[in-house]
């Protein structure tokens, strides 16, 4: 009995203790987001789901990801403000739902199902919907049925009343005018270039007093990047090459495997329009010259990528090889029936046979032979030099031990250099800190290479001596621009008294209808800017570098009304005029709704989230 008594304490405690495991386990979130953590917050009387955020969290790093083609960690994610932003649109599209629900909007049951049957997602293979695909779909993305049709119910409430907000918004109509005017509005002017040979006195020799000058007047000009003094050792393939035995029968090998790379047949650059039964007409029109090849493509609801067959050869085509491959030269044939119809064929293009015998190719194969053994050296050694390193040589005893080559660099970003072009090595120079330990790092070609930083340089001033010749360039360009300005200010004070370019020697250049878009070619960077700020008859004078430009603005016109490259860029500005109306409206009413409704954020949920991405 006592026995008995006790079998049943245990059993009782041991079941005591694992229902407060669980239940402690479950206040502790051990279950996953579907069940212990299911909302982030709310919005009025609206839930914010926790997976809908994490589908936007993954949607908004995806982006950044795409937009910069870099995958970044989560951490850095926020330091980019990327999950606040994530956070901020989830919460003003769940406002909009709840207002919505406020309202009474709601999307009905056959509507719902008439979107879920045109997922192309949950269609099966004979393109009708599919439950099985359906299920697995939203399984995938983490959701069950219930709660995507509800998403879906509240997502088609959502846009109904976005519509209702936002609808028939359109750009005032004075500002697309005021704008379109200032884009578009043109400029006639007359102006002369004025350029070294112009100069009526050249620029004298610079003294050191002047160069000293202008030194000390521009030392932003003359400092000298962040300098790492580094110390490396590396191994490449291109060093290890000649050392490298070359097996005629492995180059044998080598040619046999890829012998169709250097052996092709004559391929020809084909399109193929399947006409059926109206081949014979259509190549009738073709030859009369009625109609061109491409307008026949058209004409079919095709474009060319639809109809191209690529480069083929001879055997490629079931149909049609003997009158593609009868052509000398591109052109058109046909029509000649396939087993799809009537078609014409249209050859682009004739590339002649390859034959490149084993003798030819050999140099090629031998060089790619002796770097790619060089490789595998390289890959075998690398163990027994990262063990070397893991002892404690020093990167001067590996060059002494190995076949690696000892060198030194003052590394700057400006650095392109031998080793220096290397990415990797890029990487490394510039994240490498004085006395970190010193590891194998693969190049870019397979060779490898490791470093020691032995002293940080900060940037500083170059001395004078070693930017002289820089100094001297950059002076010589300051007063050749000022020589420049002065010579057409003077020529600039004539024409305002009287003269015109003729009267003054100079051969004029007439720009007409430009817009604040056009280019002149040879002019100042700044002329049209110029151009723009003056008044019917002004003159100015334009510097720009070795060279000096004076202008005289002649007439002011409105927009082209003829110009339809200028209509349409008007339709494409007021349309983006129009949407970034309505975002400010509908944004300014998001802010309303989310005041009156109110919303409360659940931040130890938020964090919970956060620690599911790497």
């Amino acid at each position: 009995m006592a026995s008995g008594t006790k079998g049943t304490g245990s059993k009782v405690v041991v079941w005591t203790l694992l229902t407060l495991l669980i239940v402690g386990l479950a206040g502790f979130g051990a279950t996953n987001f579907g069940g212990t953590i299911s909302t982030i917050g709310q919005v009025g009387d609206r839930d914010i789901d926790v997976q809908r955020y994490i589908n936007e969290l993954r949607g908004e790093l995806n982006a950044f990801s795409a937009q910069t083609g870099q995958n970044i960690t989560f951490a850095q994610a926020q330091e980019f403000g990327l999950d606040q932003r994530a956070l901020q649109r989830l919460v003003t599209t769940v406002a909009i739902e709840n207002e919505a629900g406020t309202l009474g909007l709601s999307a009905g049951d056959e509507q719902i199902r008439t979107q879920i049957l045109s997922i192309q997602a949950f269609q099966g293979l004979n393109g009708q919907f599919d439950r099985e695909s359906y299920r697995f779909a939203l399984q995938q993305s983490g959701q069950n049925e219930a709660a995507f049709e509800e998403d879906l119910r509240a997502e088609i409430s959502r846009s109904l009343l976005q519509g209702a907000v936002v609808g028939g918004t359109s750009a005032p109509e004075i500002f697309s005018e005021v704008v379109f005017n200032y884009i578009a509005e043109r400029r006639d002017f007359t102006w002369v270039n004025l350029g070294l040979s112009d100069l009526e006195t050249p620029i004298a020799a610079p003294t050191d007093a002047d160069l000293q000058a202008f030194f000390d007047d521009n030392n932003e000009d003359f400092m000298l990047p962040e300098t790492r003094q580094i110390t490396y050792v590396w191994l490449t393939p291109d060093m290890l090459v000649d050392t490298v035995t070359i097996d005629d029968e492995a180059l044998q090998a080598l040619y046999d495997d890829r012998f169709e790379e250097f052996n092709k047949p004559e391929r020809r650059l084909v399109e193929r329009l399947t006409l059926g039964n109206d081949a014979e007409a259509a190549k009738a029109r073709l030859d009369a010259g009625e109609v061109t090849f491409e307008e026949l493509v058209a004409e079919r609801g095709l474009n060319l990528a639809d109809i191209d067959l690529g480069d083929v050869t001879e055997y490629d085509l079931d149909d049609g090889a003997d009158e593609v491959f009868a052509l000398s030269e591109a052109g058109i044939v046909g029509p000649i029936e396939t087993e799809l119809g009537g078609a014409i064929f249209r050859v682009n293009a004739i590339l002649a046979e390859l034959e490149t015998t084993f003798e030819d190719a050999r140099p090629a194969l031998a060089e790619e032979f002796a770097l790619d053994r060089a490789r595998r050296i390289i890959g075998d050694e690398q163990e027994n030099i990262e063990d070397l390193l893991a002892g404690g040589a020093t990167l001067e005893e590996l060059a002494d031990e190995t076949d690696m080559q000892l060198r030194r660099i003052d590394w700057s970003i400006a650095s392109t250099d031998e080793i220096a072009g290397y990415a990797a090595f890029r990487d490394a120079a510039g994240t490498t800190e004085v006395g970190d330990f010193a590891e194998t790092i693969e190049l870019e070609d397979g060779g490898i290479f490791a470093l020691r930083l032995d002293e940080l340089i900060e940037p500083r001033l170059e001395s004078f001596q070693s930017a002289k010749g820089r100094a001297e360039a950059g002076w010589r360009l300051a007063e050749t621009s000022k020589a420049l300005a002065a010579q057409a200010q003077s020529l600039a004070d004539q024409m305002a008294a009287g003269a015109d370019f003729e009267s003054l020697g100079l051969t004029p250049l007439e720009q007409l209808d430009a817009t604040r878009t056009s280019f002149v070619p040879d002019a100042p960077e700044s002329i049209l800017e110029t151009v723009f700020d003056m008044a019917p008859g002004d003159i100015r004078v334009v510097g720009g570098g070795n060279s000096a430009a004076l202008v005289r603005l002649d007439t002011i016109a409105g927009p082209d009304p003829e110009d339809t490259e200028m209509a349409t860029s008007r339709d494409r500005m007021e349309e983006s005029v129009a949407q970034s109306v309505a975002s400010d409206i509908l944004a300014a009413y998001a802010t309303a709704i989310l005041a009156e409704a109110g919303v409360s954020l659940n931040q130890t949920a938020i964090n919970a989230v956060h620690t599911q991405f790497p």
